[in-house]
């Protein structure tokens, strides 16, 4: 960067600082502005905004800071979509509902940027930039790749490389306030006590990334595991290095990093339980409530850290505010976890998502709601074996006989790859220190933390997972509540169907195994008198104890 450059910067900087009396005066008796009046008048640049939690902070924004100027959002084309076809589609979906019968020309508002993540500059064509550099007051940088197994190269450009260009851009624009980067409070998951810093790198982005430029694939892919060291996938790695390459620039821009755990479906708002994908814990449960999971590797008394993607938004929203308002001298970080302040553990989450789908069952499920969690690495084994390969197996070979594609065991492999993904962060625990979070709850004003609340001692678990499981079913799958009578009767088709099926199994292992032999007829017998006994010494200890 130029001289020239950096003193424009600091004199951008300070004539901020000099307007900062407008946002949060030092004299007696003034008042702090709240945070919506704060993102009055403000033009907004968000990127991700697409993607599960950016769809959520655009519409949090819209709703609860009406008097915003604009959300700038960087869109690429996908799926032979058009930008504004996807940005069209996105301000459609029911998440803007409430947002849509306040204000029904919302949508002026947000005013797509066309961008590609992969390319220099952003490929942000030249007059997008200097619109950008002209009216941006704070940037959300949401956007990454959230894959666990990503290649390396691409993680790297996506994670790493993208937020560098992106924080070149920022440096130009003239009336940045706050720059606020979204990673992962795994992305130091190699530490079991996270505080609230930004940790040494593993390595130095920028020799890495040189590294790498002239290494074809397959090399990048046979050195990968070396590199990533005892980080469990390229998502934490590149997570990390992108948070060092954000601090580097704090001399010259106000910057505040948001670290959320597990994001989940909606707590409050815009309703309760709205979720629009498969990834994390929502394709767990889908999986759980069709009867297609049955086992799963995971500690039952492991902290399962999820955090409501509106608890997230409100936090990050609060961060930019008090960034922009306070501008601390440092970088803060904010873990925005729960497993410290209010935890709930792996066995309690199967227990509640499986009384859930058992009260809310999804249509047409390939067996009845019954998933195991077991730490031991043979039972879990033997459970796949007998629970999930073998019906897959039976169920493929029923359509190969009706003439129609196997396909149990296709999506079975699926699920026990994205399983094999999650068993690192289900299987353990870690603290993350929360003060940097706890502050800035206390400086809210009361109304705010009701605006913008992401106190995670409010959580009510169980109710939570209870709406988490019904939003999959109406959000995600877009089944009809009221077809719930019919999913039941089906569940029950097939209980009876399991009890007919194991009836018929023990006629036969009786007929063919027990009634030709003495042996086995008095081992038989042996064991049931075993058990009559056992309930005998039950019922009669029972009747002491009353």
């Amino acid at each position: 960067m130029s001289t020239e450059l950096s003193e424009r910067q600091d004199l951008d900087r300070s004539g901020a600082a000099e307007e900062q009396p407008d946002i949060c005066s030092g004299a007696a008796g003034s008042r702090m502005a709240s945070v919506a009046e704060y993102y009055a008048g403000k033009s907004v640049l968000i990127t991700g905004a697409t993607g599960f939690m950016g769809k959520v902070l655009v519409e949090k924004l819209l709703w609860s800071c009406p008097e915003v100027k604009a959300l700038y959002i960087l869109v690429r084309p996908k799926a032979g979509q058009s930008m504004k076809q996807r940005v069209s589609d996105m301000m459609k979906c029911k998440l803007f509902d409430r947002v849509r019968e306040d204000n029904p020309d919302f949508h002026k508002k947000i005013i797509p940027i066309s961008s590609e993540l992969t390319q220099p500059g952003l490929s942000i064509s030249p007059e997008d930039v200097e619109k950008l550099s002209a009216c941006i007051n704070i940037v959300f940088h949401c956007a990454a790749t959230i894959r666990f197994d990503e290649p390396l190269k691409h993680a790297l450009q996506l994670n790493v490389i993208a937020t560098q260009e992106l924080l070149s851009l920022a440096q130009r624009m003239h009336h940045l306030e706050a720059f606020i980067h979204i990673s992962t409070a795994y992305a130091n998951c190699n530490r079991k006590h996270i505080d609230e810093v930004i940790y040494p790198p593993p390595v130095e982005p920028k020799k890495l990334i040189e590294s790498l430029e002239w290494m074809d694939d397959g090399i990048v892919q046979d050195i990968t595991p070396r590199l990533i060291g005892d980080r469990p996938n390229t998502y934490t790695y590149t997570k990390a290095l992108a948070e060092y390459v954000v601090q580097q620039e704090q001399d010259k821009l106000n910057i505040g990093i948001v670290r959320p755990s597990i994001v989940g479906a909606s707590w409050q708002e815009p309703f309760p339980g709205w979720i629009d994908n498969f990834n994390g814990p929502s394709g767990v449960f889908i999986a759980a409530g069709k009867g297609i999971l049955r086992t799963m590797r995971a500690n039952n008394d492991a902290v399962a850290d999820l955090i409501p993607v509106d608890m997230v938004v409100n936090l990050t929203l609060a961060a930019g505010w008090y960034t922009a308002v306070h501008r601390p001298k440092t970088t803060l970080v904010y873990n925005c976890t729960t497993g410290g302040i209010n935890p709930f553990h792996w066995g309690e989450i199967e227990h509640h998502v499986i009384s859930s789908f058992k009260r809310n069952p999804l249509e047409q499920a390939f067996r009845r709601p019954n998933a195991n969690i077991t730490s031991n690495y043979l039972i879990n084994q033997y459970w796949i074996l007998v629970s999930h390969k073998f019906p897959a197996f039976i169920y493929d070979l029923f359509l190969r006989l009706c003439g129609q594609k196997p396909q149990m065991m296709r999506i079975f492999n699926r699920l026990h790859k994205a399983i094999g993904l999650l068993e690192y962060f289900s299987s353990q625990d870690w603290e993350w220190n929360s003060e940097n979070m706890n502050m800035l709850m206390s400086q809210l004003t009361p109304e705010d933390r009701t605006a913008f609340n992401f106190d995670v001692r409010q959580l009510n678990w169980p109710e939570y997972i209870e709406n988490y499981c019904i939003g999959t079913k109406k959000y995600v799958l877009n089944e009809d509540m009221s077809d719930i009578p019919a999913a039941r009767q089906h569940l029950r088709k097939l209980r009876n169907i399991r009890y007919t099926f194991n009836t018929v199994l023990v006629v036969f292992i009786w007929r063919v195994f027990i009634a030709r032999s003495q042996m086995a007829r008095n081992i038989w017998y042996f064991v049931v008198s075993l058990c009559f006994k056992f309930l005998s010494y039950f019922r009669a200890s029972s009747t002491l104890t009353n």
